[in-house]
């Protein structure tokens, strides 16, 4: 009751936000619904009165609800599904995902960009998007204007992937194999992969078969959140340590470790065992969409969070290694086809 009566008034704003979003995504896929939540969160943060009132909901929407989307997330990931056609893409997966996390790496020293925003742009280019952001921001312990910011970034380039795509593929004469696998590993957010696999299937007449095909590769690379993420608990734990302040004594595996992505693995299990005993994958339907759902409440609230004027006033930057990334991983995804004769 006293949870209910504290958060309350934020959560029920973040829920009236998240509603409209979630329409208009559905609307408009190529700019998605936590792009739409994030927009409309800063534009009534700049009007809201008695912001302490609302703060508690807010934050506990960007924080937990994030990551009880990861977790549903897992419903979607059937596990035997991307053996068969993920394994024939990981090779181009690994190369594009090393890719975008070097360049942002070079780029965070070159450029002096924040050590948050650097790994938010760097994993959500290389991974997918937002989801891979959600995961990520709880785990580096990234506040919700770095997230705002990295959403943002990857958003721009997912409008241009999902518009020109389609257009260089048919030039470059690829096959719809060889787009579907393009697209799979060079568009970073799930919505942006669907719209131009989409427009392929449109304009190729393939009866959908490059958007599942895309999908698949696409849901591949998800499963890099789990070594990624595992990854980022150790390598903050190692700092801390090597810190040495009086702050850090106390910081230990425990506190970092993200096991919301035991769940996330936990589900993507039972999806899997579900799925081969003969239950119809309609069943984790509802969950999948609830992971969206999730997601864009929580961008409501990290778009409440946001400054927008220290955003633009900080922009710059992150969005020259956010179009780094995605050069990089295009440029990388099209030479291994071309190497492996997929193109």
């Amino acid at each position: 009751m006293n949870f209910i009566k504290k958060a309350g008034p934020g959560l029920l704003l973040c829920l009236i936000l998240s509603v409209p979003s979630f329409l208009l995504g559905k609307a408009v896929p190529v700019v998605g619904g936590p792009v739409f939540a994030i927009l409309f969160g800063m534009a009534v943060a700049l009007v809201l009165p008695n912001r302490e009132r609302y703060q508690a909901g807010i934050a506990f929407t960007s924080k937990r609800i994030l990551q009880y989307a990861v977790i549903l997330l897992g419903f979607g990931l059937n596990l035997s599904e991307i053996a068969k056609v993920g394994a024939r893409s990981l090779p181009i997966i690994c190369l594009t995902i090393a890719t975008s996390l070097v360049v942002a790496a070079v780029l965070h020293r070159w450029l002096a960009i924040p050590d948050n925003i650097s790994v938010l742009v760097g994993v959500g280019s290389s991974i997918c998007g937002g989801s891979a952001i959600a995961a990520t921001a709880p785990v580096i312990g990234a506040d919700d204007e770095e997230i705002a910011q990295s959403i943002s970034v990857i958003f721009l380039f997912n409008i241009l992937a999902a518009l020109l795509f389609p257009t260089l593929g048919g030039a470059m004469g690829m096959s719809n194999e060889g787009f579907g696998l393009f697209a799979g590993t060079a568009i970073n957010d799930t919505s942006s992969v669907t719209a131009a696999a989409s427009t392929w299937d449109t304009l190729h007449q393939t009866n959908g078969t490059v958007l599942e095909y895309a999908t698949i590769v696409k849901l591949t690379r998800t499963l890099a959140i789990i070594p990624i993420t595992l990854a980022l608990a150790f390598w903050r734990t190692w700092q801390a340590k090597r810190g040495g302040s009086a702050s850090s004594g106390s910081f230990s595996l425990k506190k970092v470790f993200p096991f919301f992505i035991l769940f996330f693995v936990l589900a993507s299990i039972i999806t899997t065992v579900a799925t081969m005993s003969g239950a119809s994958p309609a069943l984790f339907q509802p969950f999948k969409e609830l992971s969206k759902y999730f997601i864009i409440l929580a961008m409501a609230a990290i778009g409440l969070n946001t400054n927008i004027g220290k955003l633009v006033k900080t922009g710059g930057k992150p969005i020259c290694m956010g179009f780094c990334c995605w050069v990089g991983i295009t440029l990388v995804s099209l030479a291994a086809q071309h190497f492996l004769g997929l193109l």
